[in-house]
């Protein structure tokens, strides 16, 4: 049964799940909180794939700073229902087990089906009592990219673009390229951050010459560079000079067919390890996007302009009926306006 303040644990789990967005592909984000007489003992979160999940980072903390015995009746909080099998890290089931947990409170279950619902009966048979769904939405949000790769194959796409009021993309000839302000490119920085990949086109590089990068060194903290993916159909046209080519990065990019998009992403997320992409490129790809069914978030950066020439931000889409966004957001970020939101009708 749930207990008071499960929530307010749960959140301090969810706090450190954040942490590993854009990090642990194609493992999800988990974060664990150790807590034993109302008090928080230990915490973790999953770094990177291969490395120790939440649960067991959380174990070794309490165990660092409190002994190799304050783990024994204690609540573990995940975010994820702990993993039951082997994999390239052990069960996280067994670890709760030898630590002598008494209670696991996990906020969704696991959509792998080598895990999904096997920790309630592993975890019952060993004495351990069980609550599961505390604060299940909130967890799901950040799970999404991770349970669509698992149901569909496909990664988690975010149309990112910056446009002035009228939907445009540049400014007029001899104005500075950029339409938003120095605020909104930083928050851009950080949406790269949570990204495994970034999705361009030949027409794009060839334009722009983007790098593509996390260039702030506190948001990168020993994570590899994004995926830049060119999709172009010519190829040799390409830049050779471009930052994509010759930066210190170079090797993570990649160019796959632009007539080939849904089967290039499926390829993204299965060879690549790619749970979430955005967009850097223009309308024409973005409407192809969304023509094809596969975006799933938008983050659009509104510039306090009316700049009017032909390069529009959505250029020719042939959906069926308009698009809604759910779980919408506004902020002001020095003179622009961020708006996200989720595709509705999305998993």
């Amino acid at each position: 049964m749930p207990q008071p303040d499960d929530t307010h644990w749960m959140r301090l789990a969810l706090d450190q799940a954040r942490n590993g967005v854009g990090r642990t592909a194609p493992n999800p984000p988990v974060g664990c909180v150790i807590v034993k007489n109302d008090t928080l003992l230990g915490s973790g979160w999953h770094r990177a794939a291969g490395q120790p999940h939440a649960e067991r980072e959380a174990l070794a903390d309490v165990r660092a700073n409190h002994g190799p015995d304050a783990t024994r009746g204690a609540t573990a909080y995940v975010t994820l229902e702990p993993c039951s099998t082997h994999g390239r890290t052990p069960p996280c089931t067994d670890g709760l087990i030898s630590a002598g947990i008494a209670r696991v409170v996990y906020a969704c279950t696991d959509e792998n089906p080598d895990h999904a619902g096997r920790a309630d009966e592993i975890l019952r048979a060993a004495g351990i009592q069980i609550t599961s769904g505390t604060c299940r939405a909130d967890a799901r949000k950040l799970l999404r990219p991770f349970f669509k790769v698992r149901r569909t194959g496909l990664p988690w796409v975010i149309w990112k673009t910056a446009m002035s009021l009228d939907g445009r993309l540049t400014r007029p000839p001899g104005e500075s390229q950029w339409l938003t302000g120095e605020t909104a490119r930083a928050d851009v920085q950080k949406l790269r951050a949570t990204c495994d990949a970034i999705l361009t086109t030949g027409e794009t590089v060839r334009r722009d010459k983007p790098a593509l990068t996390i260039r702030v060194p506190a948001l990168l903290d020993g994570r590899p560079q994004p995926w830049r993916v060119i999709f172009t159909d010519h190829p040799d046209t390409l830049p050779a000079d471009a930052p994509l080519f010759t930066d210190s990065a170079k090797h993570r990019t990649l160019i796959r067919p632009r007539a080939a998009i849904t089967e290039s992403l499926r390829t993204l997320a299965a060879d690549h390890d790619v749970l979430t992409c955005m967009t850097e490129a223009g309308g024409v790809f973005s409407a192809a996007l969304f023509d094809a069914g596969l975006v799933d978030e938008a983050v659009i950066y509104y510039a306090p302009r009316i700049c009017g020439g032909p390069v529009p931000a959505l250029a020719g889409t042939s959906l069926p009926e308009s698009l809604r966004f759910a779980e919408t957001s506004y902020e002001k970020l020095g003179d622009d306006i961020r708006f996200s939101g989720i595709v509705t009708g999305r998993p």
